[in-house]
């Protein structure tokens, strides 16, 4: 026979009809609060950019329109979308297929294996390798344009990227129009082994036919663009433009100064001072690249007629 004292026991977690009706109401309005502060939680990320230079905080849209340069000068890294839509006429450009390449030729692995890295580079960038290719007019001068990215492992150097660099000069000589390259890299990309650094020759050959058909072949360097890249294709055009700040070099600073066992002089390896011991020819600013590669396009290719179909 239950008494008074039980009955003043009892509490509601022990009645399952009352806990079952505030479970439901909970359960309606946790997950509506929970994506509300998570939302929340990711809006700095979103909207604000730190400048590597001096700290400050910039607004993300300020910087789009600013073409991706921070208010202290930095050139800040950009993908190959965004590079070909600064670069050609009215942002239009048609992307051009990259080859296919055997993957994972020498079955490597480190740390983890080859192709777990190549899957995790490809759904970061949305790319599927280090080196993407477009075609469109810049100041109306046809002309085919490879972008290396920085952000696909480093922009190394392998059979991919090669076989793109490759392609993409071919396509400039099937259409009759010069060849432009955006060279970003940290140079060859050790799980390919000789694979990688006979990219090196395989890229050369290609520029040499674009020379004896005398179809322009003009670099812009950004940051960073060293080891193999810069001892091959970065260094082979007839004409070599810079953005501004970019490290240009072989071998980083560090690992010179360590060699040489002596203090590099102030801006070792960056473009300003490459421009003054003739390495590079000139500097540009972003928003002026349109511009400077119409006007030295349209004056190398004075009086060729191009197949720009």
């Amino acid at each position: 026979m239950r008494t008074m004292a039980d009955a003043r026991d009892e509490t509601p977690k022990d009645k399952p009809g009352r806990q079952a009706r505030g479970a439901g109401w909970l359960a309606k309005i946790a997950p509506g609060v929970r994506n509300l502060v998570a939302r929340r939680t990711e809006t700095p990320d979103n909207l604000w950019i730190k400048c590597p230079d001096t700290g400050e905080m910039i607004y993300r849209p300020d910087l789009e329109s600013a073409l991706w340069v921070t208010p202290a000068g930095r050139h800040m890294r950009i993908a190959p979308p965004l590079r070909f839509k600064y670069t050609f006429d009215g942002g239009a450009f048609e992307s051009l297929p990259a080859p296919s390449v055997v993957e994972d030729p020498l079955k490597f692995a480190d740390q983890k294996p080859y192709p777990e890295r190549l899957a995790a580079a490809r759904k970061a960038t949305g790319e599927p390798d280090a080196v993407a290719l477009a075609f469109g007019g810049i100041r109306d001068t046809p002309a085919v344009v490879m972008v290396q990215d920085f952000a696909f492992m480093g922009g190394s150097l392998g059979m991919a990227a090669g076989e793109t660099f490759i392609a993409g000069a071919r396509a400039a000589l099937e259409r009759q129009v010069p060849y432009v390259a955006f060279c970003a890299a940290g140079g060859a990309r050790m799980q390919e082994g000789a694979f990688s650094l006979m990219q090196m020759a395989r890229t050369t050959l290609a520029i040499q036919e674009l020379r004896r058909a005398r179809l322009p072949y003009v670099v812009v360097l950004t940051d960073p663009t060293t080891g193999g890249v810069t001892a091959s294709y970065a260094m082979l055009g007839d004409i070599h433009l810079a953005e501004p700040g970019a490290l240009i070099g072989f071998a980083g600073p560090r690992v010179i100064e360590q060699t040489i066992r002596e203090t590099l002089p102030p801006g070792f390896q960056r473009s300003e001072y490459l421009v003054e011991k003739g390495m590079v020819d000139r500097i540009v600013e972003r928003a002026e690249l349109n511009a400077v590669l119409g006007s030295i396009l349209a004056t190398l290719m004075l009086g060729r007629k191009t197949r720009a179909a």
